[in-house]
Order: structure tokens, then C-alpha cells, then sequence
């Protein structure tokens, strides 16, 4: 959802919590809400982050935005310690093969 109708002179993205449950659903949120009226989607958190430096989809150069997370206590769940280590253990793996050991949990 994309609110601009406010009387501050920032864009206001909301992504809801409750649309999703992993780490792709929350891909398909942000592409959802983000990148609108475009053929590029957010895959990784790097690209995520990318897309929040602006100059493509919804936020435009370098605009003052507002990002509202409805259900984030939910989204803390869904993504807490564990899912954050299986997602920094899939990225490393993929950039270096020898750190596949690193990230194991004792």
C-alpha cells in the first residue's frame, strides 16, 4: 500500500506482516509494495536494500520516505535468530564455498 495523501512531505510504504510467513513471501510483499508497475522483483535482502537507496519503482531518487510494518511483532517471529542464520549461512554459501562450516550452531 502506497499512501501519499498525508500533509507530511513523505512517502508513506506499508508492508504487512500478515501477508506472509517466510522469507519469499516476504520478497513477493516488497516487490508487491515496491516495485509496482515494474518487471524487476526483490529476490535477496541485498536487493531489498538496494531498492530502499531509491531511484526505482515506488521511491523515486533520494525522497524522504515512511515505512510502516503492520504486524512486525509477527514478522519478529517469523524471522527471528534461526531463520536470520539459515538466510547469512545460504548467502555465504553461495558467495564462498569454503565457509559452508562457519555458521554451523553448536
Amino acid at each position: 500500500m502506497l499512501n501519499t495523501s498525508n500533509n507530511n512531505t513523505r512517502k508513506m510504504i506499508v508492508i504487512h506482516g500478515g501477508h506472509f510467513s517466510s522469507l519469499g513471501g516476504f520478497y513477493e510483499e516488497a516487490s508487491n509494495v515496491l516495485m509496482k508497475d515494474t518487471d524487476w522483483k526483490v529476490g535477496t535482502l541485498d536487493g531489498f536494500d538496494d531498492i530502499l537507496y531509491g531511484g526505482f519503482g515506488v521511491i523515486e531518487g533520494k525522497e524522504e520516505i515512511e515505512i510502516i510494518w503492520k504486524e512486525s511483532e509477527k514478522s519478529k517471529e517469523d524471522f527471528g535468530f534461526n531463520a536470520t542464520l539459515n538466510s547469512m549461512k545460504t548467502k555465504s554459501d553461495r558467495e564462498n564455498p569454503s565457509t559452508q562450516n562457519s555458521f554451523n550452531r553448536n
